[in-house]
C-alpha cells in the first residue's frame, strides 16, 4: 500500500498530449518463449528463473544491441503480470529494463494477464500495486512507456474506457504522451478507445494478424486495417502485427498473390504512409516462427532477410 500512495503522488513533469505522429517507435516484441500469458512469472526468451541483476543486464544488453544491429529498432516492448513484479523476479527482471534504457531504446512496459483469464483484470488490487511499483521506478523516465493491459478482450468498451480511466487517475503525474491504451478486443480496434474524450492525449496501441483474414490482395488489407484506426493514426502504435519468418517466405514478392506477403506490406506501407510506429511480434522467441532474430552461438542472427526489409521499410528506412 505504501508503494501504491508513493506512486500515485509521484511528481513528474506536467502532462502531455501524444505526439502529431508515432513513427518514432521502431520497435519488437521481447518475448517468454513458453507464452507472456502467464500464471506465473514472464521471463523473456534466454533469460532463465536463477538469473541475477547482473546476468539479466548482461544478456539484455547483447540482445538489445543485436535488435539495433540487425534490425534498426529503438523500441522494445516488455511483458509483466503482478507476480513478475511483487516477487522477487523483480529485482533480476529490471536489469532488461535498465539495460535497454542505458543503451538508448525506448521501453514499452505491458501488463499481460494470467493465461488462465478471460481477457480482464483477474486481481485489481494486485494490478494496482503492480503498477504503482513500476511507475514508481520508470515514471520519472522519459523514454519508458506504460501499456495498462495487452489485448482486454473480455471488456466492452466502456468498461474498458472505466478501467484505463483508473489507471489515469491513479497516476495523474505521467504524462498521457506516455500511456498507450490498448484498443478493445484482441487490441484490434482503436476507434472506441480513440473517440474516449476521458482518454484524450494518450497513445494507442493496435495489434494487427495476417491469420484474422484470408486477403491476398494488399488493397483488401488497407481497406481492413484502416478501418481498425479510423482518424486516430495519429496517435495509435502498432504493437503487435508479424508474419512467418522461418519459413522461406519472400515479402519482397507477392504483394498481391499472397496471404502474408500482402498482409505484410499493407501493414509496412500503411504505417510509413501515415507516420505510424510499429512494434514487430516478436523480435526473439524461440519456437516462433514469427519470430524475426535466432540464437545463433552467443549472439542473434536474422531469420528472414526479406523479412527484416520490409519491417523496416515501414518504420521509414
Amino acid at each position: 500500500m505504501a508503494a501504491l500512495i508513493c506512486a500515485s503522488q509521484l511528481v513528474l513533469a506536467p502532462a502531455q498530449p501524444a505526439a502529431a505522429a508515432t513513427n518514432q517507435f521502431k520497435g519488437v516484441n521481447w518475448a517468454d518463449a513458453r507464452d507472456n500469458y502467464n500464471t506465473g512469472w514472464v521471463i523473456p526468451d534466454g533469460l532463465t528463473a536463477s538469473d541475477s541483476y547482473s546476468q539479466v543486464y548482461s544478456v539484455a544488453d547483447s540482445y538489445i544491441k543485436s535488435f539495433q544491429s540487425n534490425l534498426g529498432a529503438n523500441t522494445v516492448r516488455l511483458p509483466i503480470n503482478p507476480p513478475s513484479v511483487s516477487e522477487s523476479w523483480w529485482s533480476s527482471y529490471r536489469g532488461a529494463i535498465d539495460a535497454a534504457l542505458a543503451d538508448g531504446m525506448k521501453v514499452v512496459i505491458s501488463a499481460w494477464t494470467e493465461k488462465t483469464s478471460v481477457g480482464t483484470v483477474t486481481d485489481m488490487a494486485a494490478w494496482q500495486a503492480m503498477w504503482a511499483t513500476v511507475v514508481n521506478a520508470y515514471g520519472n523516465n522519459g523514454n519508458v512507456y506504460f501499456e495498462p493491459l495487452n489485448e482486454p478482450y473480455g471488456y466492452s468498451l466502456s468498461q474498458w474506457v472505466s478501467v484505463c480511466s483508473s489507471w489515469l487517475s491513479q497516476f495523474p503525474g505521467v504524462p498521457r504522451g506516455r500511456v498507450v491504451i490498448s484498443g478493445t478486443g484482441y487490441n484490434d480496434n482503436v476507434t472506441g478507445v480513440g473517440a474516449s474524450s476521458a482518454l484524450s492525449g494518450t497513445l494507442l496501441s493496435l495489434h494487427y494478424y495476417g491469420y484474422w483474414n484470408t486477403y491476398t490482395k494488399e488493397s483488401s488489407w488497407v481497406t481492413d486495417f484502416k478501418n481498425r484506426i479510423g482518424g486516430y493514426t495519429d496517435r495509435t502504435i502498432i504493437d503487435e502485427f508479424g508474419a512467418p519468418m522461418t519459413t522461406g517466405t519472400d515479402y519482397l514478392a507477392n504483394h498481391d498473390n499472397g496471404q502474408f506477403q500482402s498482409y505484410l506490406a499493407a501493414v509496412t506501407d500503411t504505417a510509413r504512409s501515415t507516420g505510424m510506429g510499429s512494434v514487430y511480434w516478436p523480435a526473439l522467441r524461440t519456437g516462433d516462427t514469427y519470430s524475426l532474430q535466432a540464437h545463433n552461438g552467443s549472439g542473434l542472427s536474422n531469420t528472414n532477410s526479406s523479412g527484416v526489409t520490409q519491417v523496416r521499410w515501414g518504420w521509414g528506412y
